[in-house]
């Protein structure tokens, strides 16, 4: 195989507590599923250990090579597994600085890729590379309803969820940096509280108890996100102004979600809304299922 082509998906958190803090970092406890919005990456050999990158929509053609994840993802591979490199063309539909884990979600597709094109990686050093290159990532490689605990790394599949959650997506203009939603994360809470909601949220949604979902949706970050981007409190009001099943920001911001019992209903509310935020009606899905995400280690 000399080249090929992975659709890396985005991913909502449906609900995020911080539990705690451990050796400088915070301790998540989050209920995350996959979204049907994707960037698409070609992925072609070529001679050398180093590989070159091209970026195009969402305004990433400006992101510095140096500073490409995707880029570094497909450099660390070569480094770590003695292969050649690759020239990498990303086309992206996931909004950046929204929460929806785009840069994720790309350096796991270039992970992917480079192991379809090379596999000279186990499944075990896959992901190790992955943790390594990101707090996500390992997550973006399978995708799918999960609890993701620790910094991402304790991931626990949550499967034969029989129905799609339908949302309606609203993004703020203005994005939120997850380093500096951390830090006023911290200056507002002495004491984290963890309520329990990522629990109970998973035990509704494998029993199909989309209204109790829909309760239970909540994410710590939210007030520090707000503070920071006031874009990100106006949105959420303008999800609950139509009277979803719930709604909530996802990631560190500055997107939001709103969960509806339908897709038609979804669309009402955007046909509805005249505020600033652009708007998408999503639905949850499983990239395993998906021909373009399959794993590189099946069969």
């Amino acid at each position: 195989m000399n080249e090929t082509t992975v659709r890396a998906y985005a991913k909502v958190n449906l609900t995020l507590e911080i539990v705690g803090r451990e050796d400088g970092y915070h301790q998540l406890d989050s209920l995350v599923a996959s979204v049907d919005v994707c960037d698409t990456i070609r992925l072609k050999k070529r001679k050398g250990k180093l590989s070159s990158i091209w970026m195009h929509g969402q305004g990433s053609e400006g992101i510095p090579p140096e500073k490409n994840n995707a880029l570094m993802a497909a450099e660390r591979y070569s480094e770590r597994f003695n292969t050649d490199g690759a020239d990498i063309t990303v086309h992206k539909d996931i909004p950046i600085g929204a929460g929806m884990g785009g840069s994720s979600a790309d350096v796991a597709g270039v992970l992917i890729g480079m192991q379809r094109l090379y596999g000279a990686a186990t499944e075990q050093e896959l992901e190790s590379l992955a943790e390594q290159l990101g707090s996500d990532v390992k997550y973006m490689l399978k995708g799918g309803y999960a609890r993701m605990q620790g910094r991402g790394e304790i991931l626990t599949p949550i499967e034969n969820v029989k129905e799609p959650l339908h949302l309606l997506m609203l993004y703020p203009s203005t994005g939120v940096s997850s380093g500096a939603c951390y830090r006023e994360y911290d200056r507002q809470n002495a004491l984290d509280n963890p309520t329990g909601c990522t629990e109970r949220a998973i035990s509704a949604l494998i029993e199909g108890e989309i209204e109790e979902v829909g309760r239970q949706l909540k994410n710590d970050l939210y007030l520090p996100a707000a503070t920071l981007c006031a874009d990100v409190k106006t949105a959420l009001e303008a999800a609950l102004s139509f009277a979803p099943l719930g709604a909530v920001m996802t990631g560190s911001g500055s997107a939001v979600l709103a969960v509806f019992e339908t897709a038609e209903l979804c669309r009402y509310a955007k046909s509805r809304y005249k505020g600033k935020c652009r708007t998408a009606v999503l639905k949850t899905v499983d990239p395993q299922k998906k021909s373009f995400l399959k794993s590189p280690f099946a069969l």
